[in-house]
């Protein structure tokens, strides 16, 4: 079926800066180095300050940003680390990777993060971290999250894989815990041209075991210090990043255009709109909406070449995978309410003004077709 009008478009945001990709990777090309280089160490620098942190670290993926975020944190076999279900399954599967046991919360209705009033009844004495995923853009409730991890003695984990240049209170997401995680994955905000990741903090200890960490654990090449792992960002793109970086808070400002706009002429009564947290700035990643006839709106809107996305249709702890990670007695029903109803509808920077009109439309046209009937 023809899609008119993607739910994203990775190629629109190399063509929008195609002339100084093109240039950055030649620049790259020609200089014969190809990992761990100038490109990427001036990309660290630069994303640092952008977010008011002191380090940032390249990594091969988000969720090896995820996984060593954590490991340098020193969390490993035994550990309980505290997330959400309703999460892109690589929170979860970042927190195995390093041994740890993830301990799933419900999530908050309005916004779709964690549900800090969740967190107590869960900790335990192995627990050592809370992550807080700031979804679809939207930060968590950091602040409580904040209070929490303080009572407990807990490290607070940043998941912002999808929250690049959002805010909290004037404060960039990624700079509020002891260490956070993005990806560049190429629908991100900020994409790369391929699997990319970035580790950040203000601790310079943490900053400096990540460092080993990454690369084998070597401080002397060829020397482990510590068992590390293998997880470089390549030259190429830090390059294409060190350019998309200068046009990121222009690019979500058109972003929350376009929601707002979704928000102006979308059909209230047939549809629930996304919420945004007082006091912060939304990236607007993805714009999710809820319908309770989510899956008869979907094939309504592709079958007018519209697409859609469902961020994510099954919450962890009902995943074949992951069925006995749910703790005894807990609830996640709110998880399992939403994931019925979600659906993301196009959302990119390069989306016109016309064609959110044109998704608007049709929507508005089910919910005229359904009364009529």
């Amino acid at each position: 079926m023809h899609v008119a009008i993607p739910v994203s478009n990775p190629l629109a945001g190399y063509v929008a800066h195609k002339i100084e990709i093109d240039e950055a990777i030649c620049h790259v090309l020609q200089r014969g180095q190809y990992v761990l280089g100038p490109e990427t160490a001036a990309f660290e620098r630069e994303f640092a300050e952008y977010l008011g942190v002191q380090h940032a670290i390249g990594v091969g993926t988000g969720t090896d940003a995820l996984c060593l975020a954590l490991r340098a944190c020193g969390i490993g076999s035994g550990d309980e680390v505290i997330t959400v279900s309703h999460t892109a399954v690589a929170t979860v599967a970042a927190i195995e990777l390093c041994g740890a046991r993830p301990v799933l919360v419900d999530i908050d209705l309005g916004t779709f993060t964690i549900d800090p009033d969740q967190i107590p009844s869960v900790v335990t004495s192995r627990t050592k971290a809370i992550i807080p995923v700031h979804l679809y853009g939207q930060a968590a409730d950091v602040q409580a999250i904040l209070f929490l991890a303080r009572r407990y003695g807990l490290r607070v984990v940043e998941d912002c894989a999808q929250a690049h240049g959002a805010s909290y209170h004037g404060r960039k997401l990624g700079a509020w815990g002891d260490i956070a995680a993005f990806s560049f994955y190429p629908t991100k905000n900020l994409s790369a041209l391929g699997d990319a990741g970035m580790v950040v903090t203000d601790d310079p200890d943490l900053a400096a075991r990540v460092r080993l960490l990454r690369e084998y654990g070597w401080r002397e090449r060829y020397v482990s210090e510590i068992a590390g792992m293998n997880s470089r960002l390549d030259e190429l793109q830090a390059a294409v990043l060190r350019v998309k970086l200068r046009y990121l808070d222009l690019e979500n400002t058109r972003r929350r255009e376009l929601a707002r706009l979704y928000h102006q002429l979308l059909p209230r009564e047939d549809v629930i709109l996304p919420a945004e947290r007082e006091g912060t700035e939304h990236a607007y990643h993805q714009y999710v909406l809820r319908c309770p006839r989510r899956d008869e709106l979907r094939v309504f809107l592709e079958e007018r070449g519209i697409g859609t996305h469902v961020h994510y249709p099954v919450p962890i702890h009902l995943q074949s995978a992951y069925r006995d990670r749910l703790r005894l007695g807990t609830s996640l029903e709110r998880c399992e309410k939403i994931a019925v109803e979600i659906l993301s509808l196009p959302m990119f920077p390069e989306l016109s003004t016309e064609q959110v009109r044109e998704v608007a439309g049709v929507i508005a046209l089910l919910g005229r077709r359904k009364v009529a009937v």
